[in-house]
């Protein structure tokens, strides 16, 4: 007997798949312009940028084309084999909406970075500050990786002094590496001028580090992930470019 248990489909995947059919369905033709994220998102009950990780998914099928400032727009109503959104993905997992995976690391990473202020070393705050400078040197120079985002970040977790809370770090980190929805939505954003204000973040994250402020650590951190899901879903927005209202109201 078969015990597996399906596991349940992500929320976008859901929404994904209704619009999913309604275009395959006829409902659209092709060139048709898909109504606006929030007429989707208060139909269907749910945010925008639930709406907006469905719409990635629609891209990865080949369904549809986001066109910066004027809408999303159907561009096939068959799904080729090869555009399957999961395609390039490991079997053992899905993939994760940008903005799940964003809220996610928010409420763990504030609360790590909490733990670590009572735990970080001499040695911790060296690897902080050697991640920075690369950080620093990286957008100097325009170079495109996060090699010095990701090493802060891991190196906080590191400070916990937790090999299971690191392990969760790095985990998480991997999975935005190995995601075709995080690099599709980064398709859209062409202007990387805002990764100087996440280091201004970054540099807040380390002071209230530096004074072994538990909840100043927390606050920085959940500040910065707050800003970092804000300009992604803002520069990322196909209706509306002047959009400003919170993800998950």
């Amino acid at each position: 007997m078969n015990t597996s248990i399906t596991p349940p489909k992500r929320l976008y995947q859901e929404i994904g798949l209704i619009l999913q059919q309604r275009i395959l369905s006829g409902e659209f033709n092709l060139g048709d312009r898909l109504p606006p994220e929030r007429d989707i998102a208060e139909a269907m009950q749910v945010s925008r940028s639930v709406v907006r990780e469905a719409i990635i998914m629609l891209e990865l099928q080949g369904l549809v084309e986001v066109r910066k400032g004027s809408g999303v727009y159907v561009i096939a109503l068959s799904i080729q084999p090869q555009q399957h959104p999961l395609a390039s993905q490991p079997k053992t997992r899905s993939d994760i909406g940008p903005f799940e995976l964003l809220q996610a690391r928010q409420i763990i990473e504030s609360q790590i970075a909490s733990f670590a202020a009572t735990n970080l070393t001499k040695n911790d705050f060296s690897k902080l500050r050697e991640a920075l400078d690369i950080e620093r040197k990286q957008l100097e120079t325009g170079h495109g990786d996060y090699d010095g985002d990701e090493q802060f970040h891991l190196a906080i977790a590191h400070a916990s002094q937790n090999s299971v809370l690191c392990d969760i770090v790095r985990d998480l980190w991997q999975r935005r590496d190995e995601s075709p929805m995080w690099r599709q939505l980064h398709v859209r954003i062409t202007n990387e001028n805002y990764r100087s204000a996440w280091l201004e973040d970054h540099e807040k994250i380390l002071f209230a580090l530096q004074r072994r402020s538990p909840e100043a650590a927390r606050e920085a951190m959940w500040q910065h992930l707050e800003h970092v899901k804000q300009t992604l879903f803002h520069l990322s927005d196909a209706d509306d470019p002047q959009f400003d209202g919170f993800l998950f109201q």
